[in-house]
């Protein structure tokens, strides 16, 4: 189990706080408005009251002993989100993952410290203008130009086995796993055979991934 200090207790900040809660990990909620703390104080394992932009406040949490620290510090307070990176890289963080509001933010929050940057609203956007178009691509994470995603096997698949597909020489493609009727097989050998209302669970390009899921 690790420690992770979450900073922002709004609407996203609660929801990050109670998954990494559900995952088995510590939690340190961290806001200066006691009212949002209250959403969260009998789901997260310690809440503290304090201004991230007080040097001396943040000192005396003591977290740099944090795993990792997450700013999503709401939009209308950016500044005290540039300020609160800076100093939890003064304080020696290890990790510190911030939400950003723009791509110009995004650039300032690394330059002054932060390990990553994410807009969720930008990821959210795009994972559901990826489904409207391609509906049978049902979800996929993103790994610099790879990409981690479940699709529908095309019923052009259906009764065929992986090694007949050659989808790794056709698509350039990985197979990690098949999900079928709420049971998933890991790994799934080149034997292993396509069924109607499967669930391929796949690591290649976006492009290549696209181009398999436009299937019939």
């Amino acid at each position: 189990m690790s420690e992770f200090a979450v900073i922002g207790m709004g609407r996203f900040g609660r929801a990050v706080a109670r998954n990494l809660v559900r995952e088995g990990q510590a939690v340190l909620a961290i806001d200066r408005d006691p009212r949002r703390l209250e959403l969260v104080s009998g789901e997260v394992d310690a809440t503290a009251r304090a201004d991230t932009t007080d040097e001396e406040a943040m000192t005396a949490l003591k977290l740099d002993r944090m795993a990792c620290v997450v700013v999503t510090i709401g939009s209308r307070a950016t500044e005290a989100s540039v300020l609160t990176v800076a100093i939890l890289r003064e304080l020696g963080v290890p990790r510190i993952v911030a939400r950003a509001f723009n791509e110009r933010h995004g650039r300032v929050l690394l330059a002054i410290g932060a390990n990553e940057v994410l807009d969720p609203e930008d990821e959210i956007g795009g994972r559901l203008a990826l489904r409207l178009v391609r509906p049978s691509i049902l979800d996929q994470l993103r790994f610099g130009d790879v990409r981690l995603a479940e699709v529908e096997a095309p019923e052009a698949f259906v009764s065929q086995s992986l090694e007949e597909l050659e989808l790794r020489a056709r698509f350039d493609i990985n197979v990690l796993a098949i999900q079928r009727d709420g049971t998933v097989t890991p790994n799934p050998g080149a034997e292993a055979k396509i069924a109607s209302g499967d669930v391929l669970v796949v690591l290649g390009s976006e492009l290549a991934i696209t181009r398999m899921a436009g299937l019939k």
